[in-house]
């Protein structure tokens, strides 16, 4: 099957330039279920993107979806701001008794805001009220968010440059085999905390995304995560790690930071946390943190009631019994197997990745939206990250088939033949 881009009229003459994903993928789409779209012609594509990372159960999951039509139609609360709902309860009990309590974690619950980065901001304003310092760490080739206090923590230079303004109070550091293992783990951030003449203000917390999704799906080792925790500790840092895209089970385990052994001071969840695609995030942390002043912190939709249900009712379906993580473990030897494949046909890629995240890196970085437009063009959705968008990158929903991966996989040995 080869697809011809639609006219696409008022998208192009009135939406703003900025808009990116429809660019690689000009169809109009239209119907969606599980793992793959339809656009209005009747074309159907397989889906490795899961929006972003939002639709780890798929597009209109059937049970998230009846929880939700059985919501609506008993006219329950829609927009709720921090006021007690019985949907928020529900979701709230759920989030402990499935999530919290089996992993010993004891954490609070707050709600920042409806994306991804209202999540990180609450928890880059929630270290610094409580560690009295400006200077936030991150590192090299993160992504946290668009928002300021986000991008200022993030380390594309392309999306920096979209902030207009210097962004302020953070500091990068090289991410775990940034050196290739040439230089000691975090021996430059050491000497710097240590040094009084390195100019390097004392930290109030460090950030990490155990794998960085945006920046080529960059997998930080479990011995780096548990040192870096043990330089937090004992430099008297918070640990603040970034689980909008790699938690709600991407990796394997709810929580991207389990395989680590360790317990960060903060965590932020977003993208797949309501399980259906709508708007949630939270912002987890430690009891003793919460020293939040009522509505010193808040936003008008941070009470998104019906994806508390779909939250609720995914939780049930998909974590109760352990069975999501053992599937997404089969699932990601299934994708490693076959990346194995093709990268020993073609010595110019190499890849990586963990659970149902991978990505593909080529030597020329024009090759991966070559191999992404290919793929379009045969019906599945692919996209890159990296700094060069050198890396394809694998993200489909964690239900889905054996067959379904088959084929996408199959389509992408393709793509990679065929754009050589």
């Amino acid at each position: 099957m080869t697809i011809t881009p639609p006219a696409l009229s008022v998208f192009e003459t009135l939406e703003s330039e900025v808009r990116s994903y429809c660019r690689g993928w000009p169809a109009v789409f239209d119907r969606a279920q599980g793992a793959r779209l339809t656009d209005e012609d009747g074309h159907s594509y397989l889906d490795f993107f899961a929006g972003a990372g939002s639709l780890n159960y798929g597009h209109n999951n059937p049970v998230l979806k009846r929880a939700l039509i059985d919501y609506i139609e008993r006219d329950g609360i829609t927009h709720g701001l921090d006021m007690a709902t019985t949907a928020k309860r529900a979701f709230l009990e759920t989030f402990q008794n499935v999530i919290l309590r089996p992993r010993d974690l004891p954490y609070k619950v707050m709600f920042p805001g409806p994306t991804g980065t209202n999540a990180v901001e609450s928890a880059l304003k929630l270290a610094r009220k409580v560690k009295g310092r400006e200077s936030v760490v991150s590192f090299t080739n993160a992504f946290h968010g668009m928002s300021l206090g986000s991008l200022a923590v993030t380390g594309n230079a392309f999306k920096r440059a979209g902030a207009g303004i210097p962004l302020v109070h953070g500091t990068p550091m090289p991410f775990d085999n940034y050196f290739d293992g040439t230089v000691p783990d975090f021996l430059w951030f050491e000497r710097l905390l240590e040094d009084q003449g390195s100019g390097l203000n004392k930290p109030a917390a460090v950030i990490v995304e155990t794998v960085q999704g945006e920046g080529g799906i960059n997998v930080a080792r479990a011995e780096w995560l548990r040192a870096l925790k043990e330089l937090c500790e004992r430099q008297d840092m918070l640990l603040i790690v970034d689980d909008i895209q790699m938690g709600c089970g991407r990796t394997g385990g709810f929580f991207s930071f389990e395989e680590a052994g360790i317990v960060p001071d903060i965590v932020t969840l977003s993208k797949s946390i309501s399980g259906y695609g709508l708007p949630m995030s939270l912002c987890l942390f430690k009891p003793e943190l919460d020293i939040w002043e009522p509505g010193e912190h808040n936003g008008t939709f941070r009470g998104n009631n019906p994806a508390f249900v779909t939250a609720a009712a995914a939780l049930d379906a998909y974590w109760a019994d352990g069975q999501m993580e053992k599937q997404t473990q089969a699932r990601g030897e299934q994708v490693e197997q076959a990346l194995l494949a093709i990268c020993a046909e073609e010595p110019t890629a190499q890849f990586r990745g963990r659970g149902l995240v991978w990505g593909m890196e080529f030597q020329d970085p024009a090759r991966a939206s070559a191999v992404c437009a290919r793929a379009f063009e045969l019906g599945l959705l692919l996209e890159t990250s990296g700094p060069q968008s050198e890396v394809v990158k694998l993200l489909p929903p964690l239900t889905v088939t054996t067959d379904e991966l088959d084929e996408g996989l199959r389509t992408l040995a393709r793509c990679v033949r065929e754009t050589a």
